[in-house]
Order: C-alpha cells, then structure tokens, then sequence
C-alpha cells in the first residue's frame, strides 16, 4: 500500500524520511536486522571518497534488495531517442528554431515513450555534456517502471500535470515547475492533467547544484529552502510489471515480480527533488547595462573547469526592467557557450514572433544571435520608464560543449526553415 507523508524541503541537505513509525534505524545505517523486516540498501551518486560538500548519497529501506529486480533482458527500439555521441547527428551552421511537438501527437503514449532528442553533446559513456529532448505523453505507466543509468533528468513541465512516483516517494510538478531525477533512481510516471509536454536535459555529467553567488552575497537566486524532496511512500504490489532502463544510450526492458518503488524509509542527500520556477529571486541592473544571464542561473553542472559549466539551467522569469540609457533585451553576441532555449508560457522579449510556448532555439558556440529586426528597433528607440516583464518563463539549457542536432530535430517537421530570417532586415544606421 502507498502512503504518502510531508514533502521535505532544502536543497542538498541531509533529509530522513519514515512512512511506518521505527522504520528508519537509529544510530546504525545497516544493522543486522532492520526494522519491519526491511533491507538496508545503499545508493551513491558520487564516488565513495568524493568531498563531504559534493558527495551524494542515501540509505534506502525497502521491502525487497534492488538484486530482485535484476533479470534477463531485450532490446527496445529507441525510436526518436538518441544519446552522445550520435553519429547520425547533423552539425549545425547556423541558428536553428523549432515549434513545439503537436500536443494531439501523444496517443497512447507514456513519458518514457514519448521523448524526442533535440541535439546533444558530450558522452555518456566518459560522463560529459548532456542531451536535450522534448516529451509528449498522455498515458499513466501504470505497470512499467524506468531507470536511467546514463544521466540525471531534469525534467521542465510546459503543459499538463506529472505524478513522479519513485523511489524515495512522489512529486507532482506543473508547468512552471522542474523535477530533478537522480542516475539510476527508479521511478513511473502518471498523467494527471494531459496531453502533457515539456523539455528534457538528460545531465551525463556531475549532478546539478546549486551556483556559488560570489559578491552577489548570501541571498538571491535560487533559494536552498525552496526545493522540494518527497517523503517516503512506498508500494508493496506483486506483478508482473515491465522494468525499462536506458544505458548507453540503448534502451532495455525485463520483466519483474513486484514494484521497485519499495522504499519505507530512507536518509541521505541523494533523492529526486522539485522546484517551482516562480520562487526564483531575480536580480538585475538598477543603473545602466545589461547583465550577463549568467545572474538567471537557477542550477549548474560543474565541468572541470572553475567557472565553465558542463551545463547551466538559466531561466528568464518574470521581472522590472530599469536601467537607463540602456538596450534592454539581450544585445547582439557570440559567446563559448552553446544554447539551447525554450519557452514555458508568454513572450521571450527579444523574439517576440516565431518563439513560442513548448518551441525550442539553439544558438551554438560563436554563432551570431540576438534580437530580431523589430525587437532591436523597438528597443532602441522607445521611451525608458520603469517596465514589468510579466506572464513569461523562458529558460536556457547552456553548456561548454557544442550541441549537435539529432537526424529528427533536423527532418522531424518541427524545424523552421526561415529562422534566420528574422535578421534580414536588421538595417545598417551607421552615420560616419
């Protein structure tokens, strides 16, 4: 039988969690008998020796070892589904845009069937670069249960409403909201308002965290105590169920005698978590200038090099705009880092046709981008007052290695052939 109890809060912090009073140990992580009969079994996210500030990892006590679940297996086809490296994927020469995926194309379809990669990067296999896919789904997984051995998801809702139910307990996320899956935690999907639709960054690099603030200070941001976990719930259901796992970019399935989501108690750092975008404390210039989007950073993966994210989660929310004598969009630029873009709800300001709800852009290393023709116009010549940049949550995908795009990114029918046409009439003002 499921319960579920309180949602955590804290991101990154030691969280303990019991949905049958006793169930967690006292003093011993592994006893020689658990209580309820249960089975310590540990999970790491990071290396055992890794640093105590970095290191992942937590205590599950469940009714059955995850080794019960271990059985032959069969290939599924991957479908749309790709993973770095993609040797079938195109180079892009310029910048592309994307529209959204056609709500009514999910028929029958569950969240892991429904993934379409966008582009990707990296490897994962050598643990480096991330994929970007869009999902459609309608259908609940109501006896199939996935996990992912390649990468952590963060999943970005656009429309419709998600039940994650895993391991550690359950999450609901609408749009407006992300969800966090850690590699390898097991977990189904329900549709509880669909068709749902959104964006996916399959992270194969160092989990995501929090970014360091610097002289912005203590507060700002994404904030610690905003970040959600779910307390334990667990389900004692015998099958038999489907068991998909994605490794190496090869998609598997096994059958299985019980649901894997049999967790009654667990402690540590290493869970899924939610987070509402809204509660993002933006910062910006009250003097002159536009700063840079790194201010927008709402979770990084760090490479291994200081300051250079393997891939960045920057959002675009609500907010003023006041600074004077200013070009207030994002100005014209080509930069190291490769972009992938999407867009939850309202109007991106520097992209105001084109750019819409559920579509996707990418702007890869040093490819020329900015405001379209009218937008720079706009922006240039209208009177500088006070303004609310209200009823929009775009976000940002944003990595130090370039993105490659997928064969159906490329021939999908989702590509907008005229993109770059929105600079054609970007006109010459010089008077010199």
């Amino acid at each position: 039988m499921a319960k579920e109890l309180n949602i955590l809060t804290g991101f990154g912090n030691e969280h303990a969690s019991e949905s049958l009073p006793g169930a967690l140990p006292v003093g011993r992580n592994s006893p020689q008998k658990a209580p309820y009969g249960l089975y310590p079994e540990l999970i790491s996210g990071t290396a055992f020796t890794a640093p105590r500030h970095q290191n992942l990892r937590s205590w599950y006590y469940r009714i059955r070892p995850s080794v019960k679940t271990v059985s032959p297996v069969t290939n599924l086809s991957t479908n749309n589904l790709r993973t770095a490296p993609d040797d079938s994927a195109h180079i892009p020469t310029v910048p592309l845009r994307w529209d959204p995926l056609p709500a009514d194309s999910a028929t029958g379809v569950d969240f892991v069937s429904g993934w379409h990669t966008m582009v990707s990067n990296g490897s994962a296999v050598s643990q480096h670069g991330c994929g970007v896919h869009v999902y459609v789904c309608d259908q609940s997984m109501e006896d199939r249960y996935y996990f992912n051995i390649d990468g952590e998801l963060l999943i970005v809702a656009q429309m419709g409403q998600l039940r994650f139910r895993t391991e550690a307990g359950v999450l609901d996320i609408s749009p407006g909201e992300i969800c966090v899956i850690p590699r390898g935690l097991k977990f189904a999907v329900d549709v509880l308002k669909g068709p749902a639709r959104g964006y996916i960054c399959e992270n194969y690099g160092a989990p995501l965290s929090l970014p360091e603030l610097g002289p912005i200070g203590s507060n700002a941001l994404a904030n610690p105590r905003d970040f959600e976990y779910p307390s334990a719930a667990y389900e004692d259901k015998e099958g038999p169920y489907e068991q998909v796992f994605k490794s190496m970019g090869q998609l598997f399935s096994s059958e299985i005698s019980h649901s894997p989501l049999d967790v009654v108690a667990w402690h540590g750092s290493y869970a899924p978590y939610k987070y509402d975008l809204t509660r993002f404390n933006t910062i910006g210039s009250v003097s002159f200038d536009h700063p840079d989007p790194s201010i927008f950073t709402v979770l990084t993966s760090q490479s291994d090099t200081p300051g250079v994210a393997n891939v960045d989660f920057v959002i675009f929310p609500p907010r003023w705009l006041v600074a004077e004598d200013t070009f207030r969009p994002p100005w014209y630029h080509r930069n190291v880092m490769s972009e992938y873009m999407g867009l939850i709800y309202g109007v991106y300001d520097a992209k105001p046709e084109g750019f819409v709800p559920g579509g996707g852009s990418l702007h890869n290393c040093m490819l020329p981008h900015g405001p379209d023709a009218d937008a720079f116009e706009h922006a240039s010549n209208k009177t500088l007052e006070p303004e609310k940049l209200d009823h929009t949550m775009a976000f940002m995908f944003e990595s130090r290695y370039p993105f490659l795009a997928s064969d159906f990114a490329m021939n999908g029918g989702l590509l907008q052939g005229d993109y770059v046409d929105c600079w054609r009439e970007v006109e010459k003002h010089f008077s010199g």
